[in-house]
């Protein structure tokens, strides 16, 4: 099967966490909101048609007739078929269960930006920004990290289920990297007590398509449109 992957196309985004699962697989998919005319397809079923299940939003994936919308509800679907998750239902809502938290980081991180809510540009909220960031680098960002490093611990590493890779591991990779980005001080700093999850992100980088993909032209390099965005005054 191709895959078609709606997102915007010039950011990583939460679209990032499903490419990375199509690349590392080797999948056949295109990117479609890139090539010409996209966009507008794009737009055109998120306001659905005759379409009775319209996406709210992107990302979402056309998979044959299907349409399926949220990362972590793809990354559920395409799991089995990219083999980066594990037959037994039990540990695939277990996997499931762990993209959802990162669900949620990543809206905290979002939240970095924005504070107020994404209809403000950062330039309306720096005070709210400001001490937003502050109490989610000091609380919130080691302690969904130091959670990853327990899980690490008890599966027996070096992987989030142990032995094999799965498609959390290569969203922690993404998580690492995009921090790092966005707050190379306090990454530094919160690094030393993660060094579990610095060695998920380490291996993941080493796989020869995520290689491949980085040095790639398909990789959308972070800038300040993304979820990850670097503003110096936020990194302490």
């Amino acid at each position: 099967m191709r895959y078609q992957l709606f997102y915007w196309p010039g950011i990583q985004g939460r679209g990032e966490f499903v490419r990375l699962a199509l690349e590392d697989a080797g999948a056949a998919y295109d990117d479609v909101a890139r090539g010409k005319g996209g966009m507008d397809r794009m737009l055109a079923m998120m306001k659905g048609g005759r379409d009775k299940r319209p996406p709210f939003a992107p990302p979402f994936l056309k998979a044959g007739p299907r349409v399926i919308a949220q990362s972590a509800n793809i990354l559920f679907y395409l799991g089995p078929r990219l083999k980066l998750s594990p037959r037994a239902e039990a540990d695939r809502l277990w996997l499931h269960q762990l993209q959802l938290t990162v669900t949620d980081f990543v809206k905290e991180i979002h939240d970095t930006h924005h504070p107020l809510g994404g209809e403000l540009y950062y330039e309306d909220a720096k005070p709210e920004a400001k001490r937003f960031t502050g109490n989610f680098l000091a609380e919130r960002a080691p302690k969904y990290l130091g959670y990853f490093e327990t899980v690490l611990k008890k599966s027996g590493g070096p992987y989030a289920l142990g032995r094999k890779v799965s498609y959390l591991d290569l969203s922690l990779f993404q998580l690492i990297e995009g921090l790092r980005y966005a707050f190379p001080k306090a990454m530094a700093r919160i690094e030393r007590k993660i060094p579990g999850v610095v060695g998920v992100h380490g291996r993941v980088a080493k796989r020869p398509r995520i290689k491949a993909y980085l040095a790639s032209a398909r990789r959308i390099a972070f800038n300040e449109s993304g979820v990850f965005r670097h503003y110096p005054e936020l990194d302490a």
